[in-house]
């Protein structure tokens, strides 16, 4: 990723408290070529994302088909996540999108719109909501 995506990330990322940590666990794309299995990439892609789910993580994919929350909603799904006492697995898939053996372990799932985002956008996006999100759950005068 750029550095511009890297420290719009890590702005957002470090404003939220110790108990709302985010962390990146980020899984390579796998290659593409003229002549790529594309279905067969997607699918290695989501093996090795499921390989990083921590155990027994409340899963929410980022899937176009998924709900459009609205700011406050979105910190009510993260008042719910918080109550929940487990970690939160917020889930993006590659170009093609998520495969096939990971949408049916959500719980959740969040669309940010019914536009097509690159994903180094989608990355500092999420980040800035949730920090929203927790603005709102705080008080904080971020959200206004």
């Amino acid at each position: 990723m750029p550095g511009w995506v890297q420290q719009g990330y890590d702005e957002y990322a470090k404003r939220l408290p110790r108990e709302c940590e985010l962390v990146l666990k980020e899984v390579a794309p796998g290659k593409r070529s003229k002549n790529s299995d594309i279905a067969r990439i997607v699918k290695d892609e989501g093996e090795r994302m499921i390989a990083v789910i921590p155990s027994g993580a409340h899963i929410v994919t980022l899937d176009i088909p998924g709900y459009h929350w609205t700011t406050p909603e979105l910190a009510k799904a993260m008042q719910r996540w918080r109550e929940g006492g487990q970690a939160v697995a917020l889930l993006v898939g590659g170009p093609e999108g998520l495969a096939d053996s990971v949408r049916p372990l959500a719980r959740e799932s969040w669309s940010l719109s019914t536009l097509t985002f690159p994903h180094p956008l989608v990355r500092i996006v999420v980040a800035e909501q949730l920090y929203r999100a927790w603005s709102i759950l705080n008080n904080h005068p971020y959200h206004r």
